[in-house]
């Protein structure tokens, strides 16, 4: 297993980045999706699943794809990866548009899907020769055993599929993703299933490859992780983009701030002294104090607090974090209809 404190693993994982036709100038976009739209058929009533959604994900970039089950997420990864054709707009993987420049735009991204797609009865290096060889990778530029050893596989290169744990297949998921050495990674869910050690390394070897020069897509419900991990946040609702920023500006969409005082007496109601601010008692002895982040004021509070002749036992802070945004931003948005009149034109393809 590779330890992701080791600063000399970073020149291995810069030769992952290496492919074989690939133009000198990078494009300063990763993705590009302009006007994207959606309508699934066949059923009783066509059904919207992306509307004229637009976004840039920055090359490099560690760009967060968020929102509720049903949103549309997994309908637009699927379109980045060519398993989902178009209604209509346009979108670009690494500066190639996806029809046009169908088999470049399909080179530039490796997809970790949701489910464990994984035939068990390959070993872990058979699965990636295999995968190189479907990318059409020659011997030569191969790197199975690089690849493994990014994704801490390296002891299990020769055990069959169906002995590894699960945090161990969604690794191999990831290094099956990585055989051709794509621009862009896409990770759908990747930590679903995977206990707390598993999913440190496996953000451990993601930010190795960010640093090297590869752009992450992720998608997650585990909103901690999208806060520590990504430096801009997509959420998407109903099939709209409601918000896209930095992870700092959506945080400060939220401007509010708690500061909890814990007293060594057992005051049941707050004194007439403190009306002034905007506080509560959680229970008996513990006043919860609310204010804007943006204007400090823990200060003027304690001061206030000890005026009145209270005894302050333990202070302790609350920020608002990204859950506190996605839910602001999600429950927010008026639910639109999800059929469409069957008179409702759905484009076609460019």
């Amino acid at each position: 297993m590779i330890n992701p404190d080791v600063p000399q693993s970073a020149p291995m994982v810069s030769r992952l980045s290496e492919t074989q036709g690939r133009p000198k100038a990078a494009p300063d976009a990763a993705i590009e999706v302009i006007h994207l739209n959606k309508t699934y058929h066949g059923r009783k009533e066509p059904v919207l699943a992306l509307d004229d959604v637009s976004l840039t994900v920055p090359r490099g970039s560690f760009f967060g794809l968020l929102g509720p089950n049903g949103a549309g997420k997994s309908t637009l990864i699927n379109i980045l990866a060519g398993l989902v054709v178009r209604t209509s707009g346009t979108v670009r993987v690494w500066g190639h548009d996806i029809d046009a420049d169908m088999r470049a735009a399909r080179r530039a991204i490796g997809v970790v899907p949701q489910e464990l797609n994984i035939d068990p009865f390959f070993t872990p290096r058979e699965l990636l020769e295999v995968q190189a060889g479907l990318y059409g990778v020659p011997q030569a530029r191969r790197r199975t055993a690089e690849i493994l050893d990014v994704v801490g596989l390296t002891p299990q290169a020769e055990a069959y599929a169906r002995t590894l744990s699960g945090g161990m297949r969604r690794r191999l998921l990831v290094a099956k993703a990585m055989v051709h050495a794509p621009r862009v990674l896409v990770l759908d869910e990747p930590t679903a299933g995977v206990d707390v050690e598993l999913r440190r390394q496996l953000w451990a070897a993601t930010r190795r490859l960010r640093d090297a020069g590869t752009t992450i897509v992720l998608t997650t419900h585990y909103l901690e992780e999208a806060e520590a991990m990504c430096d801009r946040i997509a959420i998407i609702n109903h099939g709209r983009l409601i918000a896209c920023d930095t992870t700092e500006a959506l945080l400060r969409r939220l401007d509010s701030k708690e500061l909890t005082v814990t007293l060594a007496e057992p005051v049941a109601e707050v004194p007439a002294a403190l009306s002034g601010f905007s506080v509560r008692i959680l229970r008996p002895g513990r006043l919860v104090f609310s204010y804007s982040s943006s204007q400090p004021q823990a200060g003027a509070i304690l001061d206030a607090v000890v005026a009145v002749g209270l005894t302050v036992v333990d202070v302790s802070t609350e920020e608002a974090d990204l859950e506190d945004v996605f839910l602001r931003l999600t429950t927010a948005v008026e639910e639109p209809p999800q059929a469409l009149a069957p008179a409702v034109t759905t484009g076609t393809l460019p």
